[in-house]
């Protein structure tokens, strides 16, 4: 059950940002407006959409996971603090505390591993 837990797992925290780097491709150009309305540069979008869906898929598959991990936990917080920071909202309050557990979960990742069934299991074995 560890094993497929952990993979479960995996997958569970890497389908959020695969499906958001998708979603963002056929809403490009409302979501680069959405960035640039909050101060980000709407020209990041594509490294934005790259680090989402590769990083989601490095998840899943359990490559690089450390730094995977740590990649996605920092954006994950830089996107609280920038997207999310109305805390007056309830809504926007609880899109923050997503992001904040979101970020824990990759935390424990990075430092915890991909477990066995991973490419960096199979590395280590």
């Amino acid at each position: 059950m560890e094993k497929t837990g952990q993979l479960i797992a995996r997958i569970f925290l890497a389908q959020i940002f695969l499906l958001s780097g998708i979603f963002k491709i056929s809403g490009y150009a409302g979501t680069q407006g959405y960035m640039e309305a909050m101060g980000v540069p709407g020209m990041l979008l594509p490294l934005v959409i790259a680090l989402e869906i590769g990083g989601g898929l490095a998840l899943i598959a359990g490559w690089q996971t450390k730094w995977i991990s740590l990649a996605l936990a920092g954006f994950t917080l830089a996107a609280a603090v920038i997207f999310h920071n109305n805390l007056a909202d309830q809504m926007q309050q609880i899109m923050f505390m997503k992001n904040i557990a979101i970020t824990g979960g990759l935390l424990l990742l990075a430092i915890h591993g991909a477990g066995s069934l991973s490419v960096d299991g199979r590395r280590a074995a």
